[in-house]
């Protein structure tokens, strides 16, 4: 008979998620908390929120993982999503305000799909903070919220299909590219569905339920997940013992400025190079 699984077995790491509409991000990792033993068990974040009205990819950082979340949210995101044409919302997505104005954009190549670097204006109802709050939180104040624009590239634009009143998009972004405001830029249309498929690497394919049981759960071990984000270089056990202890060493051969060091297959820290051209510590993962 096969031992249960227990939440000492479940190694630091990264869990992929398949977020459900309807579940903010918190919500699911609320789950996962839950089934490592509750809100005393190791450390649990994620690397990028989903609106509750959204599906798709979301990464669940467990233990030394969530120190690598500023690497994660940084890699390129992938999505599939539906628009509604001929209306708007005022939240740029189903739990908006809709006015339907009639008004349909027209077919790709006439209607322009940009890519490349672009300037965008992140919905009222978004997470950027705005003089130290959430934007959304005074938008359903009822408060006038002013986001600033910001440069975001897209790499990929693409009108799948259109019937009617409907039309399908599948966009490949940088981080930080807000899906709504692309949709709702094109004219009168807003996101019906919006689905994250990939973050960098990972793909909702290998995704799982929020509430799967820890039989099914495949963490990405820590030390692979940082060789998605950064180079790897390999320490000896002197250099990983004075690099462990916050020390300076050198890496000669370091292919670039920040790097993760490891050790004997174990990570040991996160490293950038100063100006003397030695590499300081500036994430650890041995305690």
């Amino acid at each position: 008979m096969t031992e249960p699984v227990r939440p000492d077995d479940v190694p630091d790491g990264v869990l992929l998620v398949d977020k459900p509409a309807g579940r903010s991000s918190h919500d699911a990792v609320s789950a996962v908390r839950r089934a490592l033993g509750g809100r005393r068990a190791r450390r649990v974040g994620h690397a990028g929120t989903l609106d509750p009205f959204a599906t798709g990819l979301l990464l669940i950082l467990l233990g030394r993982a969530t120190r690598l979340q500023p690497y994660l949210m940084a890699l390129d995101k992938r999505y599939e999503t539906i628009a509604r044409l001929g209306a708007r919302s005022s939240t740029g997505d189903p739990e908006g305000e809709v006015e339907v104005t009639g008004r349909v954009p027209p077919e790709p190549p006439e209607l322009a799909l940009p890519t490349g670097v672009v300037r965008q204006r992140p919905p009222a109802h978004s997470a950027v903070r705005v003089d130290g709050e959430r934007a959304y939180r005074r938008a359903r104040r009822g408060e006038q919220v002013e986001v600033p624009e910001r440069e975001v590239r897209v790499h990929r634009f693409e009108q799948r299909w259109r019937e009617g009143e409907r039309a399908a998009f599948a966009i490949a972004c940088s981080s930080g590219t807000y899906v709504r405001s692309l949709i709702a830029d094109l004219g009168d249309a807003y996101c019906l569905e919006l689905r994250r498929t990939a973050i960098g690497p990972f793909e909702v394919a290998d995704a799982i339920a929020p509430d799967a049981p820890l039989e099914a759960w495949r963490v990405r071990p820590l030390v692979d997940v940082l060789s998605t984000v950064l180079p790897v270089v390999a320490l000896d056990e002197d250099r990983a013992r004075r690099l462990g202890h916050g020390q300076r060493i050198d890496v000669p051969e370091a292919p670039d400025d920040e790097l993760a060091l490891v050790h004997d297959g174990a990570p040991v820290a996160i490293g950038r190079r100063e100006p003397d051209g030695r590499i300081r510590p500036v994430v650890g993962f041995r305690s």
